[in-house]
């Protein structure tokens, strides 16, 4: 990566973090992003090598196995895995934000599950989305009903990112009459329960290899004990839980933005036409001195955030900001890092197509940018009217 000052803010430990994590995305990712692509198959020895830099306990809390570090951290951390893959930092955020919440709602014997969440012989998931309720998360329609020391689960779960090859799920669901949010709870389902039934991978455009899939529960029995916090509170812990998780979809976005700038950069110094390199040409020069200015914008947004977020604060309008802002530049500008490789960058040889067709989720899920927009108004209004 070019040499810059955005870094002079970090501390020796970040600093460090980013070194080691650079390194081993540039020496172990990298080298198999393409294949990752191609084959469309989740990486487990790959993500086991991951886990073993301790990494998806990096926000842990020190006396669960974590490294108890800050948000700031995980988003430096996931901006280096990301610039190596997209699809790799996809995988990253799941244990790393697993971890996170059971350590902070689950009870002891679904707290034992980190160490394996940590060291990634365990693969969770996350079950929100239903084929009808995206970003109407209050809206959801899977059920779980109290059978005497168990719940009967039933409903269908869309878009499982590992729902093929997750060892246990987080499932969110319906336990009340209430509408909306105030009656929905968090149960932890284990993959192998009867009635549990995966669909087929999803065929998706990018993202490959995090083996996505529907999830279908058909009198899914679970004790009562695999109730994860207080019965119809999920929603609200849900919702803090996507302040955090925007933030990592955040650096995410940033990491490839920063991958096509830099494929960006070097391609203008090396094409020439019309006898001298494309970089000469102002149009292109415009072209990445935009990219430069929107990248480093992006990571002063979501690093903003994570301390917002870190100081206990909601953080539910600087995580959207982070969000909308830093996923709607990477991919403008990963379009344009595109056209700068002309042809060649419509061709799988080049790196820039994958990232074109990887960035566009980034604008969509962990709530569209629309709902991004509608969040940031909701807390502008609030704003205005204690100040007034």
């Amino acid at each position: 990566m070019p040499s810059g000052t955005h870094d002079i803010f970090y501390t020796d430990e970040q600093r460090m973090l980013r070194d080691n994590v650079r390194r081993f995305a540039e020496e172990r990712i990298l080298p198999e992003a393409a294949r990752i692509d191609r084959d469309d198959r989740f990486p487990r020895a790959l993500y086991r090598e991951l886990a073993g830099l301790g990494l998806f306990g990096i926000c842990l809390a020190e006396r669960f196995g974590g490294a108890g570090m800050e948000t700031t951290s995980a988003c430096i951390a996931m901006e280096e895995i990301a610039r190596a893959s997209g699809s790799m930092g996809n995988a990253f955020a799941i244990p790393v934000e697993a971890s996170v919440f059971l350590s902070e709602h689950g009870n002891e014997a679904q707290r034992r599950l980190i160490p394996g969440i940590l060291d990634g012989s365990i693969l969770p998931a996350t079950a929100v989305t239903e084929p009808d309720h995206g970003s109407d998360v209050a809206g959801l329609r899977t059920t779980a009903v109290r059978d005497g020391d168990h719940y009967v689960i039933n409903g269908t779960k869309a878009w499982v990112t590992l729902g093929r090859v997750a060892d246990f799920v987080m499932v969110f669901a319906r336990t009340g009459s209430a509408e909306g949010g105030r009656s929905i709870s968090c149960f932890l389902v284990e993959c192998d329960r009867p009635g549990l039934a995966r669909g087929k991978a999803e065929e998706l455009m990018g993202m490959h290899g995090l083996e996505d899939c529907m999830l279908s529960f058909s009198d899914v029995r679970v004790p009562a004990a695999n109730l994860i916090g207080a019965e119809n509170e999920a929603f609200k812990t849900a919702m803090r839980n996507f302040n955090f998780s925007r933030l990592m979809m955040s650096s995410m976005a940033l990491g490839m933005a920063v991958a096509g700038f830099e494929d960006a950069m070097a391609y203008a110094h090396q094409r020439r036409q019309f006898g001298q390199p494309i970089f000469d040409f102002q149009a292109v020069q415009f072209m990445l001195a935009d990219m430069s200015v929107d990248i480093d914008a992006a990571r002063l947004l979501i690093h903003n955030a994570a301390r917002v977020f870190d100081a206990g604060h909601s953080a539910a309008k600087e995580a959207a900001q982070a969000k909308l802002f830093t996923t709607d530049m990477a991919m403008k500008h990963i379009t344009n890092a595109l056209q700068i490789h002309g042809g060649n960058g419509y061709s799988r040889e080049y790196r820039v197509e994958r990232l074109f067709r990887d960035i566009k989720l980034s604008q969509i899920y962990e709530g569209t940018n629309q709902i991004q927009r509608l969040i940031i108004a909701r807390q502008i209004q609030r704003e205005f009217r204690v100040r007034a």
